[in-house]
């Protein structure tokens, strides 16, 4: 009867060894999902198209420095604000955003030459070509001054 209980007691044990490696894993797995998520470092606001070449002739008319302009969108849906968030080129040159929210799947559209800031488009107010049309590249930065998105063109760009 003893060699009967031994028998018993150790396969009830073994099934709750068993039980015990099955159930950690779904615990674990149950566990890790309910963890916080990650820290994403990647934006979801990115450079967009840049037109660095003027079309038409080089007259420095602000008609022409407005037609020199980059694009930054948020491709997320949820607003940005970008205020203190800036725009330079490989020289130095910068442009500040002021109090400006992106809102979720939108762009605005960052010209160099004058004109009155809007929803869409906003202005440098600058006199020169700021994006060289042989090979420059345009950085974004946020207000901790860390780089969201850079596009470069030209001789070292892509």
């Amino acid at each position: 009867m003893s060699r009967h209980i031994s028998r018993i007691a150790v396969a009830v044990a073994g099934a709750a060894a068993l039980a015990a490696t099955v159930a950690l894993p779904a615990v674990a797995a149950g566990h890790a999902h309910h963890a916080p998520a990650p820290h994403h470092s990647r934006s979801a606001v990115v450079l967009g198209a840049i037109q660095y070449d003027s079309p038409g002739r080089d007259d420095r008319s602000n008609r022409s420095l407005n037609a020199e302009w980059v694009t930054v969108k948020n491709t997320g849906r949820l607003p940005v604000n970008i205020k203190g968030w800036t725009l330079s080129d490989k020289s130095g040159h910068g442009y500040r955003f002021g109090n400006f929210r992106l809102n979720g799947h939108s762009q605005i559209r960052v010209h160099t030459g004058i004109g009155h800031d809007n929803r869409r488009d906003v202005y440098q107010d600058r006199r020169a070509y700021v994006w060289d049309n042989t090979g420059d590249t345009a950085t974004l930065r946020n207000d901790h001054r860390r780089i969201v998105d850079s596009e470069s063109w030209g001789r070292h760009g892509h």
